[in-house]
């Protein structure tokens, strides 16, 4: 039997001399405590050296992959396929099977097998002769970065370092910029007020200032170059009319060496965002297509590194940055943040207000396979980034134009936006709900009763027989009965006004009633008795009238006093 072993420097072949002792696999450590006891076991049959890490990179992550390396095959067909009677033990089925495909040699792989293999690398610098044990430890370490470089796909290219240092260097030079310009414009805006509202443009300020020097030198400079045609006048026709003071030539000479560092710096800060914009399609082509270069470096310098990065998930990824708010969300018991640092990123900017916590969530989630995608992935391209970016913009298209959607149909078909007309409805005030007083004055009442009295008493009284007695008290008694009920209605409020009719009502007809007595009083002596008996009648039936009509006069006064006694309070 014959032992495929792999080492760091080399490919070995072992030949197995008792084959009785792999029964034993429980005490087949015994022996290989010592080199004797080992080369009685074993013995090396080939051994065939890597010429450099490359080659051992190679043949080690063909193994790792179960493939067969150009090394491997190398030896194999020169060394096993002599003996091809012999079986091969090795360390994986699955490179034994791609062995026995394409070169037709049985392999053996066994739990007695991989407890041979454990011994014959405890023994190995006394079995490889040739080797000194201080090469085939650096050939060892040396192996074992070059392998996990590999499989973390770790490039010298893919420095994610780099970005975290230059998005810190671009902030900070900001600052600065924004510190030394504001201390420009105030120094000098001492000697030339004028110039700082003129020129607006900080480096275009900066670069005025460094060419003209004192503003006497306005009108023999030549500032073309700098300046349009029209502000260039304007400068000009200021610095004439200068309220600033006179600075000495020491203090224009210290403005002129702030404004070359500003200049400079602005230089500088142009050739980093392009080192930046570089780094970042080099290293995250998808999240840089997604986020833009300043927010994508922005979330690799948050999290450490673009490997840490790829270890959040999405809905960390979208409140990157805005921890302080979430925890004090959290701790007050209220709305957690919708956005961190991806807020700036322009998708999310170009959104209406209310759909920025939408657009935000989907970016995250987005970008976040982008992230994973560049720190993992073998490709560089940004392909799949182009591709997130179209759907997530349609879904914004989509967002803002359904607002304006038909609610019913097929959804498609845009509103159509009907002509605005105004109806209104003018409403006619009704003051019959102010009062509670009756729809009929009560003095239309009142003629009307007093009409229907006259009436009654104008009739003519002819002298009357005893059977016309009875008659009449008893139209009389029907008279009595149906006047209370109509007198009953007009127990309500009367005002002072009221009080004064009845009263005229009252006097005129006590006047009438005389005129008749003394008419009555005219009859001839015959018909005295006659005459007596009928002004008995007529006077009982008055005073019943009389007694009828005071009742409900009463009562309308007393309800008229209590009501004045309420007014009054």
């Amino acid at each position: 039997m014959l032992v495929l072993f792999e080492t760091a420097a080399g490919y070995a072949i072992f030949k197995v001399l008792d084959e009785s002792k792999l029964q034993q696999v429980d005490s087949l450590y015994k022996d290989f405590e010592t080199p004797e006891k080992a080369n009685k076991i074993v013995k090396l049959k080939h051994f065939e050296k890597f010429q450099d890490t490359t080659e051992a990179l190679a043949a080690a992550t063909a193994i790792v992959e179960g493939k067969i390396g150009k090394s491997l095959k190398k030896v194999l067909k020169k060394v096993v396929a002599k003996e091809a009677h012999e079986q091969l033990a090795i360390n994986d089925a699955k490179l034994g099977g791609v062995i026995k495909e394409k070169l037709d040699v049985s392999c053996v792989y066994s739990p007695a097998v991989a407890e041979l293999m454990r011994c014959i690398r405890s023994q190995m610098e006394s079995l490889i002769t040739g080797l000194p044990p201080r090469e085939i430890s650096a050939m060892s370490l040396g192996l074992a970065h070059s392998l996990s470089r590999y499989k973390l796909k770790f490039s010298p290219d893919k420095v994610d370092t780099m970005i975290v240092q230059a998005i810190s260097l671009l902030d900070d030079l900001d600052k600065e910029l924004n510190n030394y310009i504001m201390r420009c414009r105030e120094w000098y805006g001492w000697h030339f007020p004028e110039l700082g509202k003129i020129i607006t443009d900080n480096l275009a300020y900066c670069k005025t200032v460094r060419k003209i020097g004192d503003r006497t030198n306005v009108a023999s400079s030549d500032l073309s170059e700098l300046l349009p045609e029209e502000i260039e006048a304007e400068v000009k026709l200021a610095a004439e009319i200068s309220m600033g003071t006179e600075v000495s030539d020491q203090d224009i000479g210290n403005i002129m060496h702030l404004c070359d560092q500003v200049i400079e710096i602005s230089d500088y800060r142009t050739q980093l965002y392009d080192y930046l914009k570089n780094r970042m399609m080099a290293i995250a082509p998808n999240l840089t297509v997604m986020v833009g270069e300043l927010v994508g470096a922005r979330l690799i310098s948050h999290a450490g590194s673009l490997l840490n990065l790829a270890k959040h998930p999405a809905s960390t990824v979208q409140i990157l940055g805005a921890e302080k708010a979430l925890f004090r969300a959290l701790k007050t018991r209220k709305d957690t943040p919708k956005y961190g640092l991806i807020y700036h990123a322009s998708l999310v900017g170009q959104t209406a207000a209310k759909n920025k916590g939408k657009i935000s969530r989907m970016l995250a989630a987005k970008a976040a396979l982008a992230i994973r995608y560049d720190a993992l992935g073998e490709d560089t391209n940004a392909e799949m980034g182009v591709e997130n970016r179209a759907k997530l913009e349609a879904r914004l298209r989509q967002l803002e134009e359904r607002g304006i959607r038909r609610i019913s149909g097929t959804g498609k078909a845009m509103a159509r936006a009907d002509k605005y007309q105004h109806k209104s409805e003018v409403k006619i005030y009704d003051p019959s709900g102010d009062s509670t007083i009756p729809s009929t004055s009560k003095k239309r009442k009142f003629e009307e009763m007093a009409a229907a009295e006259e009436e009654e008493a104008e009739e003519p009284e002819t002298p009357v027989v005893k059977s016309k007695k009875a008659k009449k008290e008893v139209v009389t008694e029907d008279e009595v009965a149906e006047e209370p009920p109509k007198k009953k209605k007009k127990k309500k409020v009367k005002s002072e006004p009221e009080e004064e009719e009845v009263e005229e009502v009252a006097a005129p007809e006590s006047t009438e009633k005389k005129k008749k007595k003394k008419v009555k009083a005219e009859p001839e002596e015959e018909e005295v008795e006659e005459m007596e008996e009928v002004a008995a009648v007529e006077s009982t039936e008055k005073k019943k009238k009389k007694k009828v009509k005071a009742e409900p006069m009463e009562e309308v006064a007393a309800a008229e006093s209590t009501e004045k006694k309420k007014k009054k309070k």
